[in-house]
């Protein structure tokens, strides 16, 4: 097990309008806003022809083959993720929702692209002071999280902060 630790900073709450897709919203505001990490809800409706990554094909093979699920019509959705950035400082997103319609629900990560329909409600929850950052895998091909533990200056330079 891997860890850091912090403490909350801003929380943002935010409306996706219809045709968003939603990673590269959030995404760009976190950019925007200087969110290095955050706790990320949604609710709202994903839009019919929305990609989920729902799964590898086959568990033990490297690197995992994904499978995809197109959504047939509009979707109500709900989701959690986090945000962290890359190696290049670039906050990513990693989200997996559930998207139910006619009582049939499908769950998967959104980064295929997911396109709100009408509206998504989302509340951003900052977190300051952690030190973790997604660093490619190569075995996997997977940017992955890798927490550590704060140094005293990261812990000092969000003290004051925001």
């Amino acid at each position: 097990m891997k860890y850091s630790q912090g403490k909350t900073g801003r929380v943002f709450v935010v409306r996706l309008e219809d045709g968003e897709i939603l990673h590269a919203a959030l995404e760009s505001f976190a950019a925007d806003r200087r969110i290095d990490a955050a706790l990320v809800s949604v609710v709202g409706a994903a839009d019919e022809g929305s990609i989920l990554v729902v799964g590898p094909k086959n568990g033990r093979d490297m690197p995992p083959i994904p499978m995809e699920r197109k959504l047939e019509g509009a979707c109500e959705m709900e989701g959690v993720g986090t945000i962290f950035p890359n190696e290049d400082g670039k906050p990513v997103l990693h989200m997996h929702i559930a998207c139910g319609r006619e009582g049939a629900t499908v769950t998967g990560c959104v980064r295929r692209g997911v396109k709100i329909w009408k509206v998504a409600e989302v509340v951003i929850i900052e977190l300051l002071g952690v030190n973790a950052r997604r660093e490619m895998d190569a075995r996997t091909g997977f940017e992955l999280l890798v927490p550590r533990r704060p140094s005293m200056t990261d812990l000092t330079r969000h003290a004051g902060e925001r």
